[in-house]
């Protein structure tokens, strides 16, 4: 019989799982706004990592052991990474919109300025100007990987990809000294809750798009990829940019013209 260019999807546990666990983990990020407990929510994020990565080991069997990714599979796949990056934008314009909102209209409240009366915003030429750097940097480094990919420089690959990774997490490592060192606080009037919020899932965002390059890394390691089957790392590609675009326009919006 010819082999058929769809699949029924097994039934798989981690979606459920992965939903009830950032449930927990958004209750522990709740805790430690009230009582500064930071072991609850670190360790519900360890969980949510987990699952991530026995759910990637199965989606990767499929592709490579199983081989059940077919050309009419990779095409409904782009499509599905593609809707699930649109979501995020929507979800990214819900706190530009409530910026936008409170920067150009400030109420009296705040004392009809922005950033309100008595709050220090950060300076946008120091650590936010470097992360914009770093995030153009691993922009342009797996890039140079896709090309990689498709010329066959297997090794060049590796170390593009492997720079990447290393720039997104110093990328989180400095967004954790700009918070440390910040004037204000989340609970300081409307401007310090959407910059803490809109900036700090941004920051997650950069925290599963770096995992999402370190399992690439893993298979390109393990020769999973080759010039004309590597979706894998396509979505984690286009999810990247994605970060570097949302970044580039809080950097615009918050920091510079905020400030």
């Amino acid at each position: 019989m010819p082999r058929a260019p769809f699949y029924i999807i097994e039934l798989s546990p981690w979606p459920l799982i992965i939903s009830i666990s950032t449930l927990f983990f958004m209750l522990g990020l709740i805790d430690l706004l009230h009582s500064s407990n930071l072991f609850l929510m670190l360790t519900r994020l360890a969980l949510i990592i987990a699952c991530l990565v026995q759910w990637w080991r199965d989606i990767i069997r499929e592709a490579t052991i199983i081989g059940k990714h077919t050309f009419q599979v990779q095409q409904g796949l782009r499509i599905g990474i593609t809707l699930f990056i649109i979501r995020e934008i929507c979800f990214f314009l819900s706190f530009f919109w409530a910026y936008f909102h409170r920067r150009l209209a400030p109420s009296p409240e705040l004392g009809c300025i922005w950033p309100p009366i008595g709050l220090y915003s950060i300076d946008p030429i120091s650590i936010p100007l470097l992360n914009t750097a770093i995030l153009l940097g691993s922009g342009f480094t797996v890039t140079l990987r896709h090309h990689n990919i498709i010329l066959k420089k297997r090794s060049t690959a590796i170390i593009s990809l492997l720079i990447t990774i290393l720039l997104g997490t110093y990328f989180t490592s400095m967004q954790i000294i700009e918070y440390m060192s910040a004037r204000f606080t989340i609970a300081d009037r409307a401007y310090g809750s959407i910059f803490f919020v809109a900036t700090g899932f941004h920051g997650l965002h950069v925290i599963i798009g770096t995992l999402f390059l370190f399992i690439a890394l893993v298979r390109i390691i393990k020769s999973h990829f080759s010039p004309i089957h590597h979706f894998g790392f396509d979505a984690a590609a286009w999810y990247w940019h994605f970060v570097d675009v949302v970044w580039i326009c809080l950097y615009i919006c918050i920091y510079w013209w905020g400030a």
